[in-house]
């Protein structure tokens, strides 16, 4: 089965399962969304249903909580959680500082206070996503559907003073339908290609009104775990500043890579 994975997919898969490690029994767990986080609830299930791993997760979308319970993970709230051991979820982008660029798949909001209440975030990625400079990726903007067109201008305004280089702002299209977050907000996309001041940029999007939550992980993320296709992966970790090298074996799992769509 893992002979049919491409480089990328097999990136993805060793740093999940080499992020899993930090989850021990008995932990509270936020459930990151994206291809690369459902490799990692894939794993945790497997651990769950192979290991008698006990954990309660909290997802960061109703797409993951689904997949948490096909699985076998227990899915409880933040609410009924109150705080996290660790979060483990994907990034659109990072750069040295390990600070982030998230909701390419439109969980942006519920994965910023997932992150933000748990002792720990783990970022798990594939080596494509690590740039020196955030903003090729076009930054996801969550805004109330009530004004948007006004709240839009109003970044576009913003932008002109910002040291970024590109300042289209588009709204995100479900097919022929404007996409719409679990929170029942719209997500304006900012093209930015270069952010020159990230932490500024997040501080003022979110002073616009009709802004509800912005893309930007500033100071978030401690660790992130580097896959590569050939099994290799790292791990950086900002806290203690040390990089560690590692390599994950392919075992064969029809539990694990079964209809794995994202």
């Amino acid at each position: 089965m893992t002979g049919e994975l491409s480089p990328i997919d097999k990136a993805k898969f060793v740093a999940a399962k080499r992020a899993v490690d930090y989850v021990e029994d008995g932990m509270r767990v936020g459930l990151g969304t994206g291809s690369t986080a459902a490799w990692m609830v894939r794993c945790l299930g497997e651990m769950v249903r192979d290991e008698g791993l006990r954990i309660k997760g909290v997802p960061t979308s109703t797409r993951t909580a689904q997949l948490a319970r096909e699985v076998g993970i227990e899915v409880i709230s933040l609410d009924e959680a109150k705080w996290l051991d660790v979060t483990i979820d994907g990034a659109d982008e990072f750069d040295g500082d390990l600070n982030l660029i998230k909701g390419g798949g439109g969980a942006l909001l519920q994965e910023k206070i997932v992150a933000t209440a748990s002792d720990q975030m783990i970022v798990i990625a594939d080596v494509g996503k690590e740039v020196e400079t955030l903003g090729n990726f076009p930054l996801p903007v969550e805004v109330i559907p009530f004004g948007w067109q006004t709240t839009r201008a109003l970044l576009e305004e913003m932008l002109i003073s910002m040291d970024v280089l590109g300042r289209e702002v588009t709204l995100r299209m479900n097919g022929g339908t404007p996409f719409i977050t679990d929170e029942g907000n719209h997500i304006l996309d900012l093209h930015l290609n270069r952010i020159g001041n990230a932490r500024q940029l997040s501080m003022v999007l979110n002073q616009i009104p009709g802004v509800v939550e912005n893309g930007l992980f500033i100071d978030i993320c401690d660790a992130v775990v580097l896959g590569f296709g050939d099994g290799r992966v790292e791990v950086r970790d900002i806290n203690e500043g040390t990089v560690e090298q590692d390599r994950i074996d392919f075992v064969e799992s029809d539990n694990l890579f079964a209809d794995l769509d994202d």
